[in-house]
């Protein structure tokens, strides 16, 4: 199978400019505010990584480990799982520079990340089927399937999991939520269509589903899975007709505020955003 590393672009670590790929992170930062988007891609400025955040990094790293040891045939259990995020905890939080509220708060964190990560590795299905790919690059080419432009950008993701499972393979995104509940294919459309296209391309195959798998933050972690119907021609459509508005913007250096909901969570609000007048 066809791999990143076979690819002659420089490390995606020194390709930071606007013209030098198109993320779904990218993708969704810029449908959710554009003016985030400046903010973060254009001026430059980092948002502080929040410790609810930084939790969800530590789960998916336990996570990572358990499926790359699998991939290779090595099964760990949920304990050394655990043990494993908890010995990487204090490395992790001084390179990111995480500011706890007090050191109560570090150890409830550190508790509900192993209750996660237990609770997901104790209900996961074993006959789910082997990884092919853990958090692994995805980067190809965009291509208009309607008319065959190259748009001349390529497109460029992280997938979390990737799973040769009996009825096919099945792209896998883990997130981390703060509760339960249904979530609208629709609100994750692009970042789906994005894992798609790109697995087609590099590994020629269709997938048979996406999931996204949800690790439900409560008092008793809850695990949900999500499943979604492989992309067909339509969900790709949309694709590039965002990514055609998106690399409008871009060229117009045009980035408008859209103040909504996820303006209740977005650290730019009270100071960047407000001194913005267009």
């Amino acid at each position: 199978m066809p791999s990143v590393s076979t690819l002659t672009k420089p490390p995606i670590e020194n390709r930071t400019g606007l013209f030098d790929y198109i993320s779904p992170t990218r993708l969704n930062t810029w449908l959710s505010c554009p003016l985030k988007f400046k903010i973060r891609y254009v001026d430059g400025i980092k948002e502080p990584t929040s410790p609810s955040l930084f939790l969800g990094k530590r789960v998916h790293h336990g996570l990572a480990f358990f499926y790359r040891h699998l991939q290779d045939g090595q099964i760990f259990s949920a304990d050394e799982v655990s043990n494993r995020v908890l010995e990487a905890w204090d490395d992790a939080a001084r390179n990111e520079r995480i500011q706890f509220d007090s050191s109560d708060h570090e150890t409830a964190l550190k508790h509900k990340a192993v209750g996660l990560v237990q609770t997901y590795l104790d209900r996961r299905d074993p006959g789910e089927g082997l990884p092919i790919a853990v958090e692994s690059p995805l980067e190809c080419p965009l291509i208009n399937p309607d008319t065959g432009q190259d748009l001349g950008i390529g497109l460029f993701g992280f997938v979390d999991l990737v799973l040769k499972s009996p009825t096919g393979l099945v792209i896998v995104d883990f997130k981390t939520a703060a509760r339960s509940g249904g979530l609208l294919d629709i609100a994750h459309e692009i970042q789906l269509s994005c894992y798609a296209y790109a697995f087609r391309h590099l590994y020629g195959e269709t997938e048979h589903e996406l999931q996204i798998r949800s690790l439900i933050k409560t008092k008793t972690p809850k695990i949900e899975i999500h499943r979604y119907p492989a992309r067909d021609e339509s969900h790709f459509r949309r694709m590039f007709a965002v990514i055609g508005a998106y690399l409008e913007d871009l060229r117009s250096n045009r980035f408008v505020y859209r103040p909504g909901w996820t303006c209740s969570m977005c650290n730019f609000r009270d100071t960047h955003c407000r001194a913005w007048q267009g």
